[in-house]
């Protein structure tokens, strides 16, 4: 990781464009354009410098001077549609202890986040303009299905904890930090799945997306 440039690929679909940091999972934010993505990611900066210190990482100042685009990447659909779907060439690349441990303490401190927007919010959201979205309930089990999916795409058959079951939500998210391991162990890869790396951003994007969406729309105080 270099000390002073960060660097971030582009997913560009046609309506959508993601930037997303390629060295800090979950630091990940859309625009309509490739400067307004950018503009997203440096300004939730703040936000997800709690998590880098959560996991005790030192985070870098998000200066626009300092990002760097290293790759651009054409999007689909899912890139339209609000959720960054493209592996990144840097995804390919081999872990070793330290680079996977990273993972896991930005995966888990993503999660600490979650559990303390549901613990801190009011069961009810604030609605869109048209009485959309779901409440604080809705949007925890919708996180615990998609991670479900993600870890089947990344290898790993698991099934879905009830919400409620607080037992079975940690023995599922250990059995998704298990995988996070250094490339010699291939035991837990799907050839055709998820490399790694990806698997571990899209689920702290998707985990941190929603958790502030749920600090934002809380009705409490």
């Amino acid at each position: 990781m270099t000390d002073f440039k960060i660097p971030i690929y582009l997913e560009i679909g046609r309506k959508r464009t993601f930037a997303c940091s390629l060295e800090w999972p979950g630091w990940c934010r859309s625009g309509r354009t490739e400067e307004a993505a950018i503009d997203a990611l440096i300004d939730i900066a703040p936000r997800y410098a709690e998590v880098a210190r959560s996991a005790s990482r030192r985070f870098p100042k998000a200066e626009r001077d300092r990002i760097e685009v290293v790759e651009r990447i054409p999007g689909s659909g899912t890139t339209d549609f609000g959720a960054p779907g493209k592996v990144a060439q840097a995804d390919y690349e081999e872990l070793d202890q330290a680079a996977a441990g990273r993972l896991r303490d930005l995966l888990r401190a993503s999660w600490d986040l979650l559990d303390r927007a549901v613990a801190e919010a009011s069961p009810t959201l604030q609605k869109g303009p048209r009485g959309g979205g779901r409440d604080r309930d809705d949007i925890f089990r919708h996180v615990l299905a998609a991670e479900t999916a993600y870890a089947r795409s990344a290898g790993l058959k698991l099934k879905e904890p009830d919400a409620g079951d607080r037992r079975a939500i940690e023995a599922h998210r250990e059995a998704i930090l298990d995988i996070v391991r250094p490339a010699s162990d291939t035991s837990v890869r799907s050839p055709k799945g998820w490399p790694i790396r990806y698997a571990v951003r899209r689920c702290a994007w998707h985990v941190l997306d929603h958790a502030w969406e749920i600090q934002d729309k809380s009705l409490k105080g």
